[in-house]
């Protein structure tokens, strides 16, 4: 199946956030966008000149991407989702530039289930941010730039 990728993003977004409400798909959004943009470290690598595929599928990053997982069939994957005309409105808002307030260069997120967010993560190369529903943001630390 050779999916757009508007589609891909739309797809991720509703996997990894549907159920976040509006900010907190536009949150998800604004990272994967933040990876792609980012001029240094890991992720500028990775997304090799601005490529949302390459970040999207980068190993080991959205369990939404993978089939698989510890051995198990991942149900919750991109290929299972079926994109509202939402996931693609925010997908298109996040491409044109768009971000929530204050979100800053988050490159990270995820679901501590817990109310609390731990300071850094991972390592100590993303500093906690801000929390949107279940989910934890993480800024890039000078040490991401060694990355």
């Amino acid at each position: 199946m050779a999916l757009s990728d508007i589609e891909l993003f739309a797809r991720l977004i509703q996997c990894e956030a549907g159920g976040e409400g509006y900010s907190g798909m536009q949150a998800v959004a604004g990272v994967v966008m933040n990876r792609v943009n980012v001029g240094y470290g890991e992720y500028a690598r990775v997304s090799n000149g601005g490529s949302i595929r390459n970040i999207i599928f980068q190993e080991g990053q959205f369990d939404c991407t993978r089939e698989v997982i510890r051995g198990r069939y991942n149900p919750q994957n991109i290929y299972n989702m079926t994109p509202d005309q939402i996931h693609y409105d925010i997908a298109e808002w996040a491409i044109a530039g768009n971000r929530l307030a204050g979100m800053g260069w988050a490159l990270w997120f995820y679901n501590p289930y817990s109310s609390t967010c731990r300071g850094f993560f991972p390592s100590q190369v993303g500093a906690f941010a801000f929390r949107v529903g279940n989910h934890c943001f993480y800024n890039p630390t000078d040490a991401y730039a060694d990355t």
